[in-house]
């Protein structure tokens, strides 16, 4: 930064320092952050880094000299015993290593030292007082020196002792003791609560920080009562009594007079807390709470104390910091991709920005009706979040931030891929395309056309099929049946034996049962279970496209919205075209229908079956063919509905569910057996 010429870098002193004073302003006194705490953390640094290479810039109300914001002034403000403290943060190992050769720098026991690793808990900072054992104040960190009095709010978490020790028989309490601790709510609860807000049509939050700040800081204790808040406890302010020596000790002591303590870990050395940060930030997705990063603290609370403060840091501790989750951007438009089914999922174009080490561009936005009830507009800012290998997703808006200029969005009602008209059934969330010819849907369509389950064309791949399309030689499953020869062997990677096996594939599959071709359709909502039960109905494709819903709708398992989706698959003229060139192809089974069993008899009419583990004589696939030719259902799933579990070797957790339920189990040898009638 000292190549900057100095006009530029004191420009950007004062940029900083208004941004921070206003970020602090939203984070502790609004309870309502615009940026996140990772962008939040790197205005800090480069402020840091500026005023370290120039100290003489340094004033007294720089956001680097104090730990937090001023009280709120709706509540009586109280003063800290001692001071409250922040502590620097470190993002990587190579950070936590330079603040260990700084302070062993200034105390060479820093060498032997062991330190704690306690998770970073992502809440408010509270200040508990205990006179007597008796709970008489609580207050928030505020500035670090005064924090705002909110102690009849505090009384309503029920992780909070209102009396120490909770075990009257543990040793007494002194007489005067302050404990820090965090106030957050729990990932599952606060799922939970916005669900209720949501049913109840109220307003639901971003984040669970926020809700457990908010909560906290409502002037009706009744409100706060009502909201899941949970406790931990890690330090002890100021005490009266002979208190332990080190961290680890504290902890237990603070465990033993009744107050929660958050699992931590104690480590003989540096870079065993390295590894213990890592292997945190590994379960992060686990834990109950949501934390950004690990406090490693000195162990030893006299050396601590002798390391001192660096501004309002303590030198014996270091927040390291996970790699951000949830940060903020700009919302810069609303794309739409088309699925193999034909659903338009909705997806954020994002002014890039990095989350978890990886640059960030696009995120879902689910669906239309999520865009609708978050009240989310192109050119929001809004927070994404990227939580472990989970597809980066648009949480909601700032909307404080708004500037008039954001335009409202509007799901479109053609497909962006064919320009025909989009549907959505009732009940349902998604908008669809029902267009098979769709280009947006080939690819994914021939990928399912071709599966095991459905036509079952060996050695046509993936990439195989996107070759295909891209060499337009395939514009909708029913062009497979004429490819020809020469035109294959002209594609990269194609030879002699490569086409042969590949169009003989190709032809065999035109003997696959009806089940499969009306499987290999794709139709929403129709899967291979379902086309079994269609092919007992219909003898062939022809019968099923004139039935009506109301026709459908007297099969079992068949519901209105598929009914509704069966009838509209047939009726685009696009998807009528595709079967008229799979008939000229001789790609057109036949069943005896409803009135003529197939060749097994219907031995397994009524029944279901659940295959689970490796059979020694059938291929899964090929198991679920034998049931479902003899009359048989063959589901995925164990439940009190289940007839039979056929066990193979190596089974999964269906063996158990089926022994709970008391579903009869057999081999494949009585499989077999009950096929043919014995």
């Amino acid at each position: 930064m000292d190549d900057q010429p100095i006009e530029a870098l004191q420009k950007r002193l004062e940029q900083l320092r208004s941004e921070i004073h206003y970020h602090n302003y939203r984070y502790h006194v609004l309870d309502a952050p615009v940026i996140s705490d990772y962008e939040y953390d790197r205005l800090v640094m480069e402020l840091r880094q500026i005023e370290s290479e120039h100290p003489e810039w340094v004033r007294p109300d720089s956001p680097t000299q104090r730990a937090g914001a001023p009280a709120l002034d709706k509540f009586i403000k109280t003063k800290h015993p001692a001071p409250i403290l922040s502590l620097a943060n470190a993002f990587n190992a190579d950070d936590v290593r330079a603040w260990y050769e700084r302070i062993v720098k200034l105390d060479e026991r820093v060498a032997s030292a062991a330190y704690v690793v306690e998770p970073k808990i992502d809440g408010l900072t509270v200040v508990l007082h205990y006179r007597n054992g008796i709970f008489v104040q609580g207050a928030t960190r505020g500035d670090g020196e005064t924090g705002e009095d909110i102690t009849e709010n505090l009384r309503t978490v029920r992780a909070l002792p209102l009396r120490i020790p909770v075990d009257l028989r543990a040793q007494a309490a002194p007489a005067y003791l302050v404990v820090r601790g965090e106030v957050f709510i729990a990932v599952k609860d606060f799922e939970a609560l916005n669900q209720r807000l949501e049913a109840a049509g109220e307003k639901t939050y971003l984040n669970p920080r926020n809700t457990a700040a908010g909560s906290l800081r409502q002037l009706d204790p009744g409100l706060t009562a009502g909201r899941p808040l949970k406790l931990l406890t890690y330090a002890i302010v100021a005490s009266d009594g002979i208190l332990p020596d080190t961290q680890w000790g504290c902890l237990s002591y603070l465990k033993s007079l009744g107050f929660p303590v958050p699992e931590s870990v104690l480590c003989p050395n540096l870079e065993v807390a390295i590894e213990a940060h890592g292997k945190l930030a590994s379960q992060r997705d686990q834990m109950a709470y949501e934390m950004d990063g690990a406090v490693i603290k000195v162990n030893d609370l006299m050396l601590a104390a002798d390391l001192g403060t660096v501004g309002k840091d303590p030198r014996g501790a270091l927040a390291f910091k996970f790699p951000a989750q949830e940060v903020t951007t700009v919302l810069l438009d609303v794309g739409v991709n088309v699925g193999r089914t034909g659903v338009l999922t909705p997806y954020a174009m994002l002014q890039a920005v990095e989350i978890g080490g990886v640059i960030v561009r696009q995120a879902t936005l689910h669906n239309f009706d999520y865009i609708a009830e978050k009240d989310i507009r192109v050119g929001d800012r809004v927070a994404v979040k990227r939580a472990g290998d989970v597809i980066p997703y648009v949480i909601g808006p700032i909307v404080d931030v708004r500037s008039g200029l954001e335009k409202v969005f509007a799901p479109p009602d053609t497909c962006p891929a064919c320009g025909q008209a989009a549907e959505r059934l009732e009940g349902e969330v998604a908008w669809y395309c029902v267009n098979s010819a769709c280009p947006a849907q080939i690819i994914r369509n021939l990928e399912h056309f071709v599966s095991r389950g459905a036509m079952d064309i060996v050695g046509l791949g993936i990439r195989i099929v996107e070759q295909l399309v891209d060499a337009g030689l395939v514009q909708d499953v029913a062009d497979l049946y004429t490819l020809q020869r020469e035109e294959l062997l002209r594609l990269e990677g194609f030879a002699d034996k490569k086409v042969d096996n590949l169009l003989a594939s190709i032809s065999d599959s035109r003997n696959r049962p009806l089940a499969r071709l009306i499987t290999a359709l794709g139709i929403r909502g129709v899967g291979e279970v379902l086309a079994v039960d269609l092919a007992r109905y219909y003898p062939d494709v022809d019968a099923l496209a004139r039935a009506s819903v109301a026709d459908l709708q007297m099969i079992e398992g068949v519901g209105p919205n598929t009914a509704q989706a069966v009838v509209d698959w047939f009726a685009r003229p696009s998807n009528r075209l595709v079967l008229d060139k799979l008939r000229r192809a001789g790609v057109w089974p036949t069943s005896a229908g409803a009135s003529a069993p197939a060749s097994g008899g219907e031995v397994f009419a009524g029944a279901t079956f659940v295959i689970t583990g490796t059979l020694p004589g059938f291929s899964r696939e090929e198991a679920a063919e034998y049931i479902r030719e003899r009359g048989g259902k063959v589901t995925d799933s164990v439940s009190k509905k289940t007839s039979y579990l056929v066990l193979g070797e190596n089974p999964g957790s269906k063996l158990e569910k089926a022994r709970m339920l008391g579903v009869a189990i057999i081999d494949e040898e009585k499989l077999r057996q009950l096929g043919a009638g014995a």
